[in-house]
């Protein structure tokens, strides 16, 4: 089964486009899912441990010993630390960040004062140092994330890219263009098959 996790300020509905591509490439309703969360909550207290029991709700419905993450932006997070601190190594096949902010983004300094995820998403957060200590890229997890050069929302674009993923750049690609770009769509769908 595959799992999409949205990001910041967004819900599941953004992956309508990726989620046809996958049906029409083979895959059912029922190995498609999409989790949806308030972004307005802490990525390592509150928002993995949720994600974690989802994880574990499929897993049960499906029958599957490990699932694909498909991620975008404030998702990575999310889900990355769900892999490494939260008990996902085992339970995770394929992991693929859309335009992630795996080394943090100057632009959430904007929304920092009220936001506990723009926090999350600064430069140099407890978050990041926690994503970034020892191995970026933990377990037999395979680890892919796209990013794009014209990315008007992570900054720097060196963000994204991470030690030990095949990281993918998808041309000029604004930050949303990512869940809708054809290309990008083929790459996620060789990814995680």
């Amino acid at each position: 089964p595959v799992i999409f996790v949205h990001g910041y300020n967004a819900d599941p509905g953004v992956w309508g486009s990726l989620r046809e591509d996958f049906r029409s490439s083979g895959y059912t309703d029922a190995e498609l899912f999409s989790w949806g969360y308030d972004t307005d909550q802490s990525v390592n207290e509150t928002l993995s441990g949720a994600f974690a029991a989802y994880v574990d709700d499929v897993r049960a419905q499906t029958g599957a010993a490990r699932v694909d993450i498909v991620a975008h932006s404030f998702g990575s997070l999310v889900t990355r630390w769900y892999i490494k601190h939260g008990g996902g190594l085992g339970k995770v096949d394929d992991w693929v960040s859309l335009a992630g902010p795996n080394h943090g983004t100057s632009t959430a300094w904007a929304c920092a004062l009220w936001s506990q995820a723009c926090r999350d998403m600064t430069p140099g957060s407890y978050v990041q140092d926690g994503l970034a200590e020892g191995d970026e890229t933990p377990g037999a997890v395979s680890y892919t994330t796209f990013w794009s050069n014209c990315d008007e929302v992570i900054n720097p674009d060196s963000s994204v890219p991470l030690t030990g993923a095949a990281n993918v750049a998808a041309g000029c690609l604004e930050h949303n263009d990512f869940l809708g770009d054809d290309a990008v769509a083929q790459g996620v769908r060789d990814a995680v098959s």
